[in-house]
């Protein structure tokens, strides 16, 4: 993978929506270090012991508290802060919650881009903006191989929809507004970037199978598994991340044809059952427990199999996943592990550094 150029970030103003979630607060963590002047848009502080909170990033960047579908509050983080990136992040991305909120759901993530989408077409200034969509986004034929960036958008639950419409949503205001061939008229880049199944520490996302799995360690209890047999193309956040700031970078050197949609994914072989996950943890834990069929099996849909191709990453930007599977389970088991008793900024940047120098 090509490192990302340690000075191509510093003192760069860069607004990350969602910056107190799971994969918002590593970002934020990681554009710290890099140097970036980092502006963060949440709804709220995320969990008590998410990275956010236990690390106090916060104190080290502009912290502000804000709904995304608020359009004045966009308009005045805009006007404020004058962002030259924007990694937009902020959504609401459980599928379960969505079949029970589904106005919710399209609410936050549909207008939620929308606006800041409309903020960077008010805006006269140069700006890159990077929405982080999902890998949920395609319409999903439960194809063996992986699935490629010019592949149709569809989503069978409402969450998977959602951002299949915020993918056509943006793909049109790149060509009505952000057109890489008028790019001297409106110096704007838009890109999607796609990825899933992203596992790390700092998730205790509802419904999810490691916030499962350590609170069940925690309480000393057996895990209880919906679908053990499922296999999933696994990867840790920091893989995604990577990728997303590899990107990045290459737009902030005035690479505009890097405009556009983007697969980051893992190496096909990291793809195991989450049987085979919950065990792999409990090992690395030293734990004794075992797992347990759910008996309320759920009524609502599930994708079988999801895979991503991601060539056109590999090919163009020279970026490639360095984790295996056991790797990510091992990195992932020892932030859960430690997490209480060291200092979260050293084991995050730790992990960071571990990542980068691979």
């Amino acid at each position: 993978m090509e490192y990302i150029k340690s000075d191509v970030f510093k003192g760069k103003r860069v607004l990350i929506t969602g910056h107190t979630g799971f994969k918002g607060s590593w970002l934020t963590m990681w554009l710290t270090k890099l140097g970036a002047k980092v502006i963060g848009l949440s709804l709220d502080s995320g969990h008590k012991n998410g990275i956010f909170n236990l690390s106090q990033i916060g104190k080290d960047i502009i912290d502000i508290r804000g709904d995304i579908r608020e359009e004045q509050k966009i308009k005045y983080v805009f006007e404020t802060y004058k962002p030259e990136i924007i990694f937009h992040l902020a959504a609401q991305p459980l599928v379960k919650y969505s079949y029970q909120y589904p106005k919710d759901t399209y609410s936050i993530n549909v207008m939620g881009t929308l606006n800041i989408l409309e903020e960077m077409r008010k805006y006269s200034e140069p700006q890159i903006g990077i929405f982080v969509t999902s890998d949920k986004c395609y319409q999903n034929n439960d194809w063996d191989w992986g699935y490629r960036e010019i592949d149709p958008m569809g989503g069978i639950d409402p969450y998977s929809s959602s951002k299949g419409c915020c993918e056509l949503l943006i793909s049109s205001y790149r060509d009505s507004y952000f057109n890489t061939q008028r790019f001297m008229e409106h110096q704007k880049v838009l890109a999607t970037v796609r990825a899933g199944n992203v596992i790390g520490g700092g998730d205790w996302a509802v419904d999810r199978i490691i916030p499962d799995v350590v609170k069940a360690i925690k309480d000393k209890q057996d895990i209880i598994v919906r679908s053990p047999n499922a296999i999933r193309p696994w990867q840790h956040v920091l893989e995604a991340l990577s990728g997303y700031l590899v990107l990045a970078s290459k737009l902030l050197e005035g690479n505009i044809k890097y405009s556009g949609a983007w697969n980051f994914g893992p190496h096909s072989h990291n793809g195991i059952t989450v049987k085979e996950l919950v065990e792999n943890i409990f090992q690395h834990w030293g734990y004794s427990g075992s797992w347990k069929l759910e008996n309320n099996q759920t009524t609502f849909y599930e994708a079988k199999i999801l895979n991503l191709d991601i060539s056109k990453a590999n090919r163009s930007l020279q970026w490639f996943p360095r984790w295996d599977i056991y790797e990510t389970i091992e990195k992932t088991t020892d932030w859960y592990k430690n997490y209480e008793t060291v200092s979260i900024k050293e084991l995050c940047y730790r992990q960071i550094n571990e990542y980068c120098n691979f």
